[in-house]
């Protein structure tokens, strides 16, 4: 079996609107050394479909049936089939920028660098208007455990790390918000050095049916979500001592 470069890993469902366009510019940043892996969790529209058509290109595309029990779960089935030495995530419905990947690689594995989170150009649903020019700005991105814990800022599609943070990220804990946060500050925690980046390497696109919010509730809400995150985070690392 060749040895994989770099995966990408995408969940889909009910993703037919956009996910042509999102495949189509994954593709162009890829080599025949890569792959792309979609876990897709049961959609009744057309994207398995289009989804197929792309599994008989020059660069893999494995489609795999999802679990049917959300975001992380069907991201922790995609991860669980990904072979690359790299790892990068990916929606269904933004575009990669053509130097995405090249930018990225820069950075992944210099100075000890384990996960790259880049910014992104946030923008409506035709991808007619800028929402916002810099995701990083708006929520004040940077790295480190305590930074992340108090509000996240790692976002997944704009998130890339080395396959060996896998073995501790996965399974992704059911009970957690969300599975961004967790891979990060799992790196963080690990000591690997995450850095971010400020090239704006995605649009990523704001519609109705995005899976993710920007609002985050109440200040209880996200004390208790914080809390449950902490204890998912102490009990993984006590696996690593034993």
């Amino acid at each position: 079996m060749k040895k994989i470069r770099i995966s990408v890993a995408v969940a889909s469902y009910n993703g037919e609107k956009y996910i042509k366009e999102q495949m189509d510019s994954i593709l162009k940043n890829l080599s025949i050394e890569d792959e792309i892996v979609v876990s897709d969790d049961g959609s009744t529209d057309r994207t398995k479909e289009i989804l197929k058509e792309y599994e008989a290109g020059k660069i893999p595309v494995k489609v795999i049936d999802g679990p049917g029990r959300g975001i992380k779960a069907n991201i922790n089935e995609a991860l669980l089939h990904c072979r690359g030495t790299y790892i990068f995530l990916a929606d269904q419905d933004d575009v990669w920028q053509s130097r995405k990947v090249d930018t990225v690689m820069n950075y992944l594995g210099r100075d000890g660098c384990r996960l790259v989170c880049h910014d992104a150009q946030v923008m409506n649903q035709d991808l007619s208007e800028i929402v916002m020019p810099s995701f990083f700005s708006y929520r004040g991105s940077k790295p480190g455990f305590l930074n992340n814990l108090l509000k996240n800022r790692y976002m997944g599609c704009c998130m890339a790390f080395e396959r060996n943070l896998l073995p501790w990220v996965l399974p992704i804990p059911e009970e957690i918000e969300m599975h961004d946060q967790w891979i990060g500050m799992i790196s963080d925690m690990m000591g690997k050095n995450s850095v971010f980046i400020p090239e704006k390497l995605l649009l990523y696109r704001r519609h109705d049916n995005n899976v993710s919010d920007f609002s985050h509730g109440t200040i209880f809400q996200m004390i208790c979500r914080r809390l449950v995150l902490l204890r998912a985070v102490s009990r993984r690392r006590k696996l690593w001592k034993t």
